[in-house]
């Protein structure tokens, strides 16, 4: 098991880091998806096809070269659709198609994978039911989703694609707590939909899914951290630097220890994807019971320890603490993986 990063992946790292601070610096988080950013970011990068297999045009990489890019674009709280469309293509992975494969490596395909506790009814070729929360589902232009498998014998799921500009379809975009990026209501009724295939027994789509997330989580702890220390090196009261207060350093040492702990989580659970599918569960269960709640403390605590400014609209504290929170429940709050680690450990 290796934890650091190869020098091919901190090449990676830096080059996806360089292009977000030009071409998506913090101030314009605020005003949403780009889609000339995203464009760029797939036709210069090719970031959309980073885990896509190398037969559908993409890079052919790992989770843990994933988890590297995954980390700068939360780092930048990036909006848009590309955290979504890197779910459908982990999902995609295990049920390979070909056209959308094709599509989300070359970046004309932005995609949104839903939870398989969603309720949907299929016929064979349609689907009608709603879904609550959509990941970016306002901006992307395919839903992947899981349906009782229609054919005769034992019951089962299948993968289907909806084309979400297609009939029997309705978006409503919701106000959400993370302003960065996006959530929708989507109905549908009666939608055509494409069979996928079903995925395999035991192929571990939604602990690829928690990994992926923790590597974002992982961006917007270290940026949090990063902000408050540089700000407590220039902020001045009572004729002092703030850093230099016993209560203001111990806490950003308390933080630093979160953040050593949750980078190691997500590398080795990273490596797992990669290498050791029999250590996959506990480490994804691990990487969401851990990092998701260790980001939001981290995110809170920043904003708390910039005092009043933090407190302000116009501060960017209060986008990584929105953020932060986003992504703790987006897979289900923390107990729920906790519950999991200690059924996968026995306990």
């Amino acid at each position: 098991m290796k934890l650091v990063l190869s020098q091919e992946q901190q090449q990676l790292r830096e080059a996806v880091r360089g292009f977000l601070r030009a071409a998506a610096p913090l101030r314009k988080a605020r005003e949403g998806y780009d889609p000339q950013v995203y464009a760029r970011l797939n036709g210069e990068l090719g970031l959309s096809g980073l885990i896509v297999p190398e037969e559908y045009g993409g890079a052919g990489a790992g989770l843990a070269d994933l988890a590297v890019a995954l980390e700068e674009t939360g780092a930048a709280l990036l909006p848009g659709p590309f955290l979504a469309t890197q779910f459908a293509a982990l999902a995609l992975t295990q049920v390979p198609d070909k056209e959308l494969l094709g599509g989300i490596a070359e970046g004309r395909v932005a995609a949104t994978l839903v939870q398989p506790e969603q309720d949907l009814a299929f016929d064979g070729t349609s689907v009608t039911g709603t879904l609550p929360r959509v990941l970016s589902g306002a901006e992307a232009g395919v839903l992947l989703a899981p349906a009782p498998d229609p054919a005769p014998g034992p019951g089962g799921v299948v993968l289907v694609a909806v084309d979400l500009a297609g009939p029997g379809v309705t978006r409503t975009p919701l106000e959400t707590l993370d302003l960065t990026r996006g959530q929708a209501r989507v109905t549908l009724e009666h939608a055509p939909a494409r069979v996928l295939g079903r995925p395999p027994a035991g192929s571990g789509i939604g602990d690829r899914l928690c990994v992926a997330l923790a590597a974002e989580q992982l961006g917007v702890l270290r940026a949090s951290l990063d902000a408050i220390v540089a700000y407590a090196k220039i902020r001045v009261a009572f004729g002092r630097y703030i850093g230099s207060y016993q209560g203001v350093k111990h806490k950003l040492a308390d933080m630093h220890g979160k953040l050593e702990q949750a980078e190691s989580i997500v590398r080795y659970a990273a490596w797992a994807a990669d290498e050791s599918p029999g250590e996959l569960p506990g480490a994804a269960a691990l990487a969401q019971a851990y990092v998701g709640r260790a980001c939001f403390e981290v995110a809170r605590d920043h904003l708390l320890l910039h005092g009043g400014i933090g407190f302000t609209w116009e501060h960017d504290a209060h986008l990584f603490y929105k953020r932060a929170k986003a992504d703790e429940v987006l897979l289900g709050p923390p107990r729920i993986h906790r519950a999991r680690l200690a059924e996968l450990l026995e306990l």
